[in-house]
C-alpha cells in the first residue's frame, strides 16, 4: 500500500499546478487518473496541503484536470495560512483557481489576525478579495461585540462588517437593532439604517 501511495504522490504532482506546492496524504486512496473522470477519492485522516491552504477532513475528493477543485467532508478543518484563518465545517469545497472556499453545515471561520470569530450555516471566503459572506444563523464575536444576523458580508481589509435580516449588536451593555447595520470592527462604531432602536447604558 504504501508503494501505492508514493506512486499517486509523483503522478499528481506531474501535472500543471501553477508553480505551487500540492502534497496530500491519507489511509486510503481511490480513484484513476486515467480513467479519464479525473477524481481521487481520500479517506481516513486525510489532509491536501495546496498553495496557502491546509485542509483535513474524514473524507477528501480532489477533482478535475490539474487538482483545481477540493471536496471536503465529515469533520473537515483548514488552515489558510497566509493570513491566519481557520475553518471548521461539516462540509468544503474549494476552488484553487478561483481561491474560494464555500462552507456547509456547523461552519465557523476564526480570523485570528484581527480577532474575529464567525458562525454561520453557510460561509464563502473569497481569498483574493478576503471578502467573506456569511447565511443563515449567523454569529459574529469580537472582544466587546456581538453580532446576530441571518446574512452578513464581511470585509476582512477594511475591517467593516455589514448586517442584514434581522440584525442586532450587543457592545458591552448597550445593543442595537435596525434594518441594515454596519460595525467598524477596528473603531467599533455601528451605523444603523431603517427601523432603528436599542438601548444604551450610561456609564460604559
Amino acid at each position: 500500500m504504501k508503494k501505492v501511495l508514493t506512486l499517486a504522490v509523483f503522478v499528481i504532482a506531474s501535472f500543471p499546478l501553477w508553480a505551487d506546492t500540492f502534497t496530500f496524504k491519507a489511509d486510503h486512496m481511490s480513484g484513476n487518473r486515467a480513467s479519464g473522470k479525473e477524481t481521487l477519492v481520500l479517506t481516513g485522516h486525510a489532509e491536501v496541503h495546496s498553495d496557502s491552504m491546509l485542509l483535513r477532513a474524514d473524507r477528501i475528493e480532489i477533482q478535475g484536470k490539474d487538482n483545481e477543485f477540493i471536496d471536503c467532508t465529515g469533520n473537515v478543518w483548514g488552515f489558510e495560512e497566509e493570513k491566519n484563518i481557520i475553518f471548521q465545517s461539516d462540509r468544503l469545497r474549494y476552488d484553487r483557481t478561483l481561491k474560494i472556499a464555500r462552507l456547509e453545515g456547523n461552519a465557523t471561520l476564526e480570523d485570528r489576525q484581527n480577532e474575529v470569530v464567525a458562525k454561520g450555516r453557510f460561509i464563502e471566503y473569497n481569498d483574493k478579495s478576503e471578502i467573506a459572506v456569511f447565511q443563515a444563523a449567523v454569529r459574529l464575536f469580537k472582544e466587546n461585540i456581538v453580532c446576530r444576523s441571518e446574512y452578513a458580508v464581511y470585509r476582512r481589509i477594511e475591517k467593516l462588517l455589514d448586517l442584514s435580516g434581522f440584525p442586532v449588536v450587543f457592545k458591552k451593555s448597550d445593543e442595537f437593532r435596525a434594518e441594515r447595520i454596519r460595525v467598524d470592527l477596528d473603531t467599533e462604531d455601528v451605523t444603523m439604517q431603517g427601523e432603528v432602536s436599542g438601548s444604551v447604558k450610561s456609564g460604559e
